[in-house]
């Protein structure tokens, strides 16, 4: 097998250079699709959306009032007008209003043509017959939306490029638009590669464990909005491992590994690797992550993640994530950060850099507070349950006191 090179600082590359190595290499395909709006939550623009007319296109009553002919000046308390006619939603007031006429209208209706004013319901009385009278002084608003409040015509409403959230797809929906231009997302390949995986349901032998990285990685990717294309589970073989790396560069975009990717007897994802296309690294100076590696199978973009499930999930959210909105031709978005104080005191050693899990808490003074629990180890998935926060604590970092301010990325998706 082709040999593999130490990267270039031999502890590995920071998250940072790795992530910069990453992206240079990437390119987004060519190529769109059109899909109808109910379908594009979360998907990518591949062209600049404009408004095609005014939205609303209309003056548009803000309360349930009375819509008052004239020019909009502030009417003294006891003026009258005589009532002539009703505009609700979808069914308005049929002609212009004149000077000391009024009409019933309701929220978002039409504001008839000649008035420049809505008088709220609240303000009024309705005596004898078809009279109206202002009971009490009114301000200066006018309660009238303007015609182009949600948009003007030839106005963006998105940008290339764009993620598509609830209120982007409802915004379209507003302005008419039924169907949304998007970028192809990336068909993703996962290979999940060991000796000791046996799959869930199925008896264990003694040494062995139930597979979960592969469930782990593909319910992450569909969190984050993709979905895997094919999934496989392949023993320490170099020459089945070599048939479905193979494979998955032909069926798709990506290929993922978790494992395989380390110095071990059995870690021939890396070599096989370096043999079916090239490994541009495979180090990371971090914790947990160190054994991931970065190249190409065949042409196709290539991760491998490491074999202990927390360090495969940290490093698909910080390298592989990031990747993946590149090949959609999305701007680049990271988990947002921000800065927390220690809860309880955390022992650590000085060493790597490390993504600690933690909850999110508020302190007795309103302050936002990190609270680690348990154990750290890679191997333990329930550190990631409920977690809401990865701690950025330093390389030269030692032992933390309560109350010290660390930063840190919050696990929490934008909703609209």
């Amino acid at each position: 097998m082709k040999a593999v090179a130490e990267p270039f600082p031999p502890e590995g590359l920071t998250l940072e250079q790795a992530r910069r190595e990453v992206l240079a290499a990437l390119t987004p395909p060519e190529g769109r699709e059109t899909v109808p709006l109910v379908e594009a939550l979360g998907r990518v623009t591949a062209t600049v959306l404009l408004a095609q007319e005014a939205v609303p296109g209309f003056r548009a009553s803000i309360m349930d009032g009375f819509a008052l002919g004239g020019d909009g000046a502030i009417p003294a308390e006891g003026r009258r007008w005589r009532l002539v006619g009703r505009s609700a939603p979808g069914a308005p007031f049929g002609r212009a209003l004149r000077q000391g006429e009024a009409v019933r209208i309701l929220t978002g209706a039409p504001v008839p043509a000649g008035s420049a004013r809505v008088l709220p319901q609240e303000l009024a009385e309705q005596g004898d017959g078809d009279t109206l009278r202002l009971r009490q002084p009114v301000g200066a608003n006018l309660w009238i939306r303007a015609a182009d409040e949600e948009a003007a015509p030839g106005q963006v409403l998105c940008e290339a490029g764009h993620r598509l959230g609830p209120a982007d797809l409802a915004r379209l929906a507003s302005c008419g638009l039924p169907r949304v231009p998007v970028r192809p997302r990336p068909r993703i390949g996962v290979l999940i590669s060991g000796d000791e995986l046996t799959p869930v349901g199925e008896p264990r032998q003694p040494g062995a464990i139930w597979e979960s990285n592969g469930t782990l990685l593909e319910a992450l990717l569909a969190r984050l909005g993709y979905g895997v294309t094919v999934r496989l589970v392949v023993a320490d073989a170099p020459e089945a491992l070599r048939a479905a790396l193979e494979q998955l560069a032909r069926a798709c975009d990506v290929v993922v590994s978790t494992g395989g990717v380390s110095a071990g007897d059995s870690d021939w994802i890396r070599p096989l690797v370096a043999e079916l296309g090239g490994v541009e690294f495979w180090k990371l100076f971090l914790k947990p992550g160190r054994p991931f590696a970065f190249g190409q199978v065949r042409g196709r973009p290539f991760f491998g993640l490491p074999g202990n499930p927390v360090a495969a999930a940290v490093t698909a959210l910080q390298l592989l994530w990031p990747a993946l909105q590149r090949l959609e031709g999305a701007e680049v978005q990271l988990l947002p950060r921000l800065p927390v104080q220690l809860a309880a005191p955390l022992q650590r050693s000085p060493g790597r850099p490390e993504l600690a899990r933690a909850w999110l808490e508020v302190g007795p003074a309103g302050e936002l507070q990190a609270r680690v629990d348990g154990s750290q180890a890679s191997s333990r998935i329930g550190s990631l349950q409920g977690a809401d926060l990865l701690l950025e604590l330093p390389a030269a970092s030692g032992s933390l006191e309560a109350g010290a301010t660390v930063w840190a990325q919050l696990l929490r998706l934008p909703i609209f």
